[in-house]
């Protein structure tokens, strides 16, 4: 981020088995997230060392069910897959889940940019804590309908008295402080359905994290958000977008668009059952025809397709009397091209968008299930013109052959945005009984990763 950050402890969000033979420890610096996506739950329970790194000692990962593209449909069959999920990372790790963070996504999120401006009320005119609180308090009266609820402000830079570009303002000297945030919202039915389905299984909800901003915690390095950068998750239903410009958050985006669809793609093109579809996207689908492209960023580059090479069969599982066919892999890379083209293409859409038309010298990090698909960042840089590469989750040892996938990098930057996050003690209660207090306690986070000890 763009801002120093200090790294606390929270002791309370897992607490160890009552098992027999099991050894008891009453406190333990160890932390729990769960990411329920549109194809799979995941809980992982890690211990943060003080380096920032995350020790994962737990995993669970289970089918999703009962939500569509981020969203709770079906709230009991959300609550079985997320028991299921938890007892796994339970079983794995020795220690009982009692609380963690979860993720969220979804069309239903938005995000604007806005300002708060203060004066500094001190004689002496040094800028204090407070006035940063003030600061940011000013920048949230913004505009949010009553069916909606503020997830996120993040404070993206600051000015004094027209200087621009401040990162800590506390201790120098001014008299007007502004400071440019980063608002996200979401809707409050969403959220809460979200929550009520892991209240259910008796786990309580430390925060809600956007899942964008957790992936980035887990795949991209500060050197990146300081050159600028883009990172999408391409899950199962929704494909998430996070720019970061001089360190700090610029936009962010949720598209309706994900694995789902490549899948349903091969399922009507090959005239084959979704789960085969599914089957296949995983151990066929790549991307090798190459075409002229006409929509890039920075330059065109022309690619000739080689027809030259020869073309091998898959089986293919049919409906009624065409049980099994041979299906040539030069169509399904067709049919698998297509789509991913327009996913990227989506991205930069949504990059231009924002408002940003400059450069992104760090270039488009991909992650998700979706980035496992063979030849996807070659073909990302080609529409684009920029670096490209397949955002695996950093900063981690211990149980990570599991999770190395990029498919697992939100479940690992919710666990390591505990380690950048300094939060209250937990209060008794749910999440939705302090709701009152949610925002300001967000704020605040956000506050002591600026601020010195």
């Amino acid at each position: 981020m763009a801002f120093a950050c200090l790294t606390t402890w929270r002791l309370f969000d897992v607490v160890s088995s009552s098992s027999p033979g099991e050894k008891k420890v009453s406190r333990q610096r160890v932390v729990a997230a769960i990411d329920v996506g549109t194809t799979k739950v995941c809980t992982l329970v890690g211990q943060i060392n003080r380096r920032g790194e995350a020790q994962i000692i737990g995993v669970g990962v289970a089918p999703s069910k009962g939500l569509r593209k981020g969203i709770v449909v079906d709230m009991d069959e959300a609550v079985e897959a997320i028991r299921s999920s938890v007892e796994k990372a339970e079983r794995s790790s020795g220690f009982k889940v009692v609380s963690a963070r979860i993720g969220l996504t979804g069309t239903h999120v938005t995000s604007i940019n806005n300002r708060g401006v203060v004066a500094v009320t001190r004689a002496d005119r040094v800028i204090t804590s407070d006035d940063v609180m003030r600061a940011i308090e000013s920048a949230k009266t913004v505009n949010v309908p009553a069916n909606r609820e503020i997830i996120h402000i993040i404070p993206r830079s600051f000015t004094i008295d027209g200087q621009e570009g401040v990162k800590n303002p506390v201790g120098l000297h001014g008299f007007r402080l502004d400071v440019e945030t980063h608002i996200i919202t979401a809707s409050s039915t969403a959220v809460q359905n979200l929550v009520r389905s892991v209240e259910r299984v008796g786990v309580e909800v430390d925060d809600v994290i956007l899942e964008p901003i957790a992936s980035s915690e887990a795949v991209i390095s500060e050197e990146e958000r300081e050159m600028g950068v883009a990172v999408a998750d391409i899950g199962g239903g929704t494909t998430d977008i996070a720019v970061y410009l001089d360190g700090s958050i610029y936009h962010t985006k949720i598209l309706p668009v994900g694995g789902y669809h490549l899948t349903n793609d091969i399922a009507i093109g090959l005239r084959t059952p979704f789960a085969a579809a599914e089957q296949i996207k995983k151990e066929h689908a790549e991307v090798k025809v190459e075409r002229t492209i006409d929509t890039v960023i920075d330059h065109p580059v022309d690619h000739a397709v080689d027809l030259e090479q020869p073309d091998p069969q898959i089986q293919v599982e049919g409906f009624g009397t065409d049980s099994r066919r041979a299906v040539s892999r030069r169509q399904l890379s067709e049919i698998v091209e297509a789509r991913a083209s327009e996913i990227i293409e989506m991205i930069v859409g949504e990059i231009r968008a924002s408002g940003y038309n400059g450069p992104l010298p760090a270039g488009l990090v991909l992650c998700g299930g979706t980035a496992n698909l063979v030849g996807i960042g070659p073909l990302a840089e080609d529409i684009m013109g920029l670096p490209v590469r397949i955002g695996h989750a950093t900063r981690m040892y211990g149980l990570t052959e599991a999770i190395r996938s990029p498919a697992y990098a939100t479940g690992v930057g919710l666990l390591l945005w505990a380690a950048r996050r300094e939060e209250a003690p937990r209060k008794s209660g749910s999440r939705r009984a302090q709701s009152a207090h949610s925002v300001t306690r967000r704020v605040m986070g956000w506050i002591r990763e600026l601020l010195p000890e």
